[in-house]
């Protein structure tokens, strides 16, 4: 893998710093929305954006992007529902496998199907183990990857599913409890996740409040994403990326 954002991920995790990724859906923006998030991603100083959804419909995941681009220098990470959600202008891709569920479309099926355009694109590719945790409520990833969810109290089969994922060459683990979440995913799952691989995780789905996500860090998330309460009050930018940049560094 070419040196890129990959190794500012596990350059982060090795001196313990925390990231922020705020998720768009191109689906729920339009021009004006991508502006004010941009604005105020820029000011809060968030890492990453990720760009993508389960479904997708609209056609302008290219302009989504470029617009993006255009204003800021934060770096955009394809977040793909399917393998017609690929972009040149993305910085990298979040190549997911849904090692969480059975189906084998998405644990491999698909990705068969879009190799070729995905080498093609010149992205800087990322290998992520997708772990889908329950929410408490019925969510767009579950219902379209037809997987059932790790149970939230099944701390144990999330570990050893984020292990293996790890030792079949995944360069990412991605747990996600989905967009709309009743629940995040609990901290003590996140610890033994985290104590047990030596890769990067990232944490998303459910993540309302501050303090919410700087105890995921603190338990070890290194990257924390946040779409779905964004949409509802942008303001939020600014209040968790304070909190997980407040994350103690390692010495």
């Amino acid at each position: 893998m070419k040196p890129g954002l990959y190794q500012q991920f596990e350059t982060n995790k090795k001196s313990g710093k925390k990231s922020f990724a705020v998720l768009i859906d191109p689906d729920k923006v339009d021009n004006e929305k991508i502006d004010q998030l941009v604005t105020l991603a820029t000011d809060a100083r968030v890492d990453y954006f990720f760009v993508g959804g389960s479904l997708v419909i609209s056609s302008h995941l290219d302009e989504c992007i470029q617009q993006i681009k255009a204003n800021c220098s934060i770096p955009v990470l394809l977040f793909p529902g399917s393998p017609s959600q690929v972009s040149k202008y993305a910085d990298a891709l979040l190549y997911l496998s849904l090692i969480s569920g059975r189906n084998p479309e998405l644990l491999i099926g698909q990705h068969v199907i879009s190799a070729p355009f995905v080498k093609k694109s010149g992205l800087e590719i990322m290998p992520t183990g997708y772990m889908v945790i329950d929410g408490g409520a019925p969510t767009t990833v579950s219902y379209i990857s037809n997987a059932t969810p790790i149970p939230a109290d099944k701390n144990e089969i999330a570990m050893c599913t984020a292990m293996a994922g790890e030792m079949l060459g995944m360069k990412l683990i991605y747990m996600d409890a989905g967009s709309g979440a009743k629940r995040p995913i609990t901290e003590t799952m996140i610890e033994k996740v985290a104590r047990n691989i030596s890769i990067p995780l990232i944490i998303g789905g459910g993540i309302t409040e501050p303090e919410k996500a700087y105890h995921n860090c603190k338990a070890g998330a290194d990257v924390i994403v946040v779409g779905n309460a964004i949409e509802k009050d942008p303001s939020l930018i600014k209040e968790i990326s304070n909190a997980i940049h407040s994350v103690p560094v390692n010495a």
